[in-house]
């Protein structure tokens, strides 16, 4: 699967089919401290992605 990362910003390959956290976990981000979309959907961690999918991973940001 394609995998968009904005933090720092590049594309990697990952082989599937994987759930989100394990996507994650390979990946080496907290699961907690960031948003996985899959096409227009926001994914939980549980959800299993695969191949063909396109993901994109956000950090989550707040403020105040």
């Amino acid at each position: 699967m394609q995998v968009q990362l904005s933090h720092p910003a590049r594309t990697v390959e990952v082989k599937g089919p994987k759930k989100v956290k394990e996507l994650l976990r390979e990946l080496n981000l907290v699961v907690e401290a960031h948003l996985v979309i899959k096409g227009d959907d926001l994914v939980t961690e549980d959800e299993m992605l695969y191949d063909v999918d396109q993901i994109e991973i956000r950090p989550v940001i707040s403020g105040g």
